[in-house]
């Protein structure tokens, strides 16, 4: 992946010309873990943008759900999107469900993976022993179906985390607002067109979960991919990519523009 633009308080990743796809990442996530949507969706349309959030870098005050979401919102307005389709997984989803809520004359359309806003333990049960490297591969390795997955920079990133106090103070902050900003009430109310695509053997956000939002949201799509845990678009990027596109066809958000793949059939 391409280096990030920094301007004035967002740093983000932007490839691609069309219909804007706003990509939030999870609390351990990175712009990387995207890599897949991002090298496809530009060659299909649209333009894929993936703000650093700022997890870690705001006040306490504004370590929480709500908070995350005005940021996005004031982030769609600085770029000078009109609507946007939003795609976010684990605490990226909640806080891009939370935004839909607040903002829905912003939205096109949402697509969840592995999202937290139902679960209370989505956020994950215990919290990283710190200094304990082994215990934190075993819970990054849990996140996959295939514990390859979960590479030794993958690993790296959640021990440094856990052992840096601040950060670890801000984790259990949002993870105690995802709690709080459970959004069981709130689904019914809303709208957007919605794609939930879930891994069928996550075990942080198990498959009821999806059901669950699928049953509440009025207006959504429900995609399993087999043999996958809480990261779909990272452990099957392909499968993910095509059935993402699959909905954003069928939902027909954009005029569609003739590609590659069309014109060669």
């Amino acid at each position: 992946m391409q280096s990030t633009n920094k301007e004035g308080k967002y740093s983000y990743y932007e490839v691609g010309e069309g219909t804007p796809i706003i990509i939030l990442h999870g609390l351990m996530g990175g712009l990387s873990n995207f890599d897949g949507v991002a090298e496809y969706f530009p060659k299909h349309g649209y333009k894929v943008v993936i703000p650093e959030l700022p997890i870690y870098t705001q006040s306490l005050l504004k370590t929480n759900v709500k908070a995350f979401a005005k940021w996005v919102k004031d982030f769609i307005t600085y770029k000078g999107y009109d609507r946007v389709i939003l795609l976010g997984n684990s605490l990226g989803g909640h806080i891009a469900l939370y935004h839909t809520k607040m903002y829905p004359e912003k939205m096109l359309g949402l697509i969840i993976t592995g999202s937290s806003g139902l679960y209370e333990s989505a956020m994950g049960d215990s919290y990283p022993r710190r200094g304990d490297y082994d215990y934190i591969q075993k819970k990054a390795e849990a996140v996959f179906y295939d514990p390859a997955v979960a590479t030794k920079e993958i690993v790296d990133e959640v021990y440094a985390m856990a052992n840096d106090r601040l950060k670890l103070v801000k984790t259990l902050t949002i993870a105690k607002s995802a709690i709080r900003h459970n959004m069981a009430k709130d689904l019914p109310k809303m709208h957007v067109p919605t794609c939930i695509i879930w891994g069928k053997n996550d075990n942080v956000t198990p498959p009821e979960v999806a059901t669950e939002f699928h049953e509440l949201l009025p207006n959504s799509s429900l995609y399993w991919i087999d043999k996958c845990g809480h990261a779909a678009m990272m452990e099957h990027p392909d499968e993910f990519n095509t059935l993402m596109h699959e909905w954003l066809k069928k939902t027909n958000f954009t005029k569609k523009l003739p590609t590659q793949e069309d014109t060669d059939v």
